[in-house]
């Protein structure tokens, strides 16, 4: 079983021997004393693909022994100086297939090799509080590494790291650090002990993570479009591991991710040549719809859930409850076999692929791509803007009725490509376009309440009439159905308002020109 903790360090440069600052450090905000916590001898290699794609993605996978944490240990990177440290006993020396699927979307398939050994010999000082419980390790690491290809090379070097407790407050790393800096200790310039050993012992040619060069200068429309992909395809990368593991939201997040990326490839193919994008686009089409069967019962199931809590008592007749948890568990588990599928497929695996391509090596159409943002990405704004309205504005003539749901669901589809297509282009084009994008989402989400509404009514129903075939009274699927309809009614009377306020952003000059 992997057991899952979040790690939060910083890393210095080593002192020179003489530590007795250390006493300085009782005082800084909660610390109280510094205690002796001696020393470990610690032995680690690790994995990556031969081309270190793990390492280009911040990621980390070592088997280590020693300390009081021996296993298998896969880091994968969080915001700030925290990381998400996931960790397997040591069973095998061959890599164990929980964590192999984890670095999937990073690895893409690609094998993992031992690539690096190093050992470090540990000296450890504990930073107490007034009540004698850790808040931090403070450690000395004299490091040797040994490259595990190109012929052996290795490196040594001694630094320092403080990392919180588990749950501990981040601002006491601020607290230390100043204490650090008045004797002379600053930052390591490396984030990781891998990519300092990678870096000594030639097996890069530069530093893994140093930025690669950009495809178009800075400041075009290209570069504003590949900015947004870039941020999309990480995203997406850094989903794919929590989706595996069921955390929450989660399913929704890399959904979304993979909506705003072909919504994006849509708006912005003036940019980018649509013989390379358009088969990307497809899948991640697909995509989105596999996760979407999880996504959508998710949705349900609260909405359902949340229906029946609210209903005064003498309003639930029959095992409603009882059937309702029996529908969800039958829909959950095919939708949970079916994400876990999508995710394990080889076209999954050609997704991955195409969008690190697109991502490194961005198929541009020169012109466009070079052009003025506020000219380029302007005039897609415009472009989807009108596509919305007139769908908006059809879907609004019509009579009450399934035609007319449709409709509305098809302009609420409309509404995000202009969202997504404003998020691109707002940090060039500023706060017209974000307020465009605002309004937008404002309508996505009326327009998206309706469409809940409707997918919810027609559960209801097959609900009551399974409850009718096993004799069991239909009374409170019915009255659930109807508040839904009064729902779905209310939503569609605020349309026309949150429509008309698009319509006010989009006639701004600042739009227009």
């Amino acid at each position: 079983m992997a057991l899952s903790m979040r790690e939060t360090e910083r890393k210095y440069v080593a002192p020179d021997g003489d530590v007795s600052w250390l006493s300085d450090l009782a005082g800084a905000g909660p610390i109280a004393s510094v205690t002796d916590g001696g020393t470990q001898e610690l032995d680690a290699v690790y994995y990556d693909s031969d081309d270190l794609r793990l390492t280009h993605a911040h990621a980390s996978l070592r088997r280590r022994t020693g300390g009081t944490d021996a296993g298998w240990h896969l880091k994968l990177p969080l915001a700030g100086d925290s990381r998400e440290e996931i960790r397997v006993p040591l069973r095998s020396k061959d890599v164990p297939a929980e964590l192999s699927d984890l670095v999937l979307s990073r690895t893409r398939g690609a094998a993992l090799r031992p690539v690096i050994r190093i050992r470090s010999s540990r000296s450890l000082h504990h930073l107490l509080d007034a009540r004698g419980e850790v808040l931090a390790e403070l450690s000395t690491d004299e490091v040797s590494a040994e490259a595990l290809r190109d012929r052996g090379r290795g490196a040594a070097w001694t630094e320092m790291e403080v990392e919180l407790a588990e749950d501990g407050d981040p601002a006491l790393l601020d607290g230390v650090e100043k204490v650090l800096r008045r004797h002379g200790l600053d930052r390591a310039q490396s984030p990781s002990k891998v990519v300092h050993a990678l870096t000594e012992t030639a097996m890069f040619p530069q530093d893994p993570l140093a930025a690669r060069p950009g495809a178009v200068a800075t400041g075009s429309a290209g570069d504003y479009v590949l900015a947004y992909i870039g941020r999309l395809v990480d995203a997406l990368t850094d989903l794919d591991p929590a989706v595996r593991r069921d955390a929450p939201d989660s399913v929704h997040q890399m959904r979304t991710s993979a909506r705003r990326l072909r919504s994006c490839l849509r708006s912005y193919r003036s940019v980018l040549d649509r013989k390379a994008t358009d088969p990307i686009r497809r899948d991640l089409k697909w995509l989105a719809n596999e996760l979407g069967v999880e996504r959508d019962h998710e949705v349900l199931r609260e909405r359902l859930t949340s229906g029946v809590r609210e209903l005064p008592g003498e309003l639930v007749l029959g095992p409603v409850e009882a059937r309702l948890t029996a529908w969800d568990v039958e829909q959950r588990t095919g939708a949970r076999r079916r994400t876990l599928d999508t995710l394990a497929s080889p076209r999954y695996l050609n997704l991955l692929e195409g969008l690190t391509s697109l991502k490194e090596a961005p198929p541009l159409r020169t012109v466009k791509a070079a052009g003025e943002p506020r000219k380029v990405l302007g005039k897609a704004l415009r472009k989807e803007y009108r596509r919305l309205a007139g769908r908006m504005e059809s879907a609004l003539e019509m009579a009450p009725g399934p035609e007319r749901d449709t409709a509305i669901h098809d302009a609420r589809k409309t509404a995000k490509r202009l969202r997504y297509a404003a998020e691109a282009a707002r940090p060039a084009l500023g706060k017209p376009v974000r307020r465009l994008g605002k309004r937008a989402k404002a309508v996505q989400r009326v327009s998206g309440a309706q469409h809940d509404s409707v997918v919810t009514r027609d559960v209801l129903r097959r609900l009551a009439v399974l409850a009718h075939a096993a004799g069991e009274s239909g009374f409170t699927w019915g009255v659930l159905h109807g508040r839904e309809g009064a729902a779905a009614d209310a939503r569609e009377r605020q349309l026309p308002q949150a429509w008309a306020r698009v319509r006010a952003a989009a006639r701004k000059k600042a739009f227009r020109s």
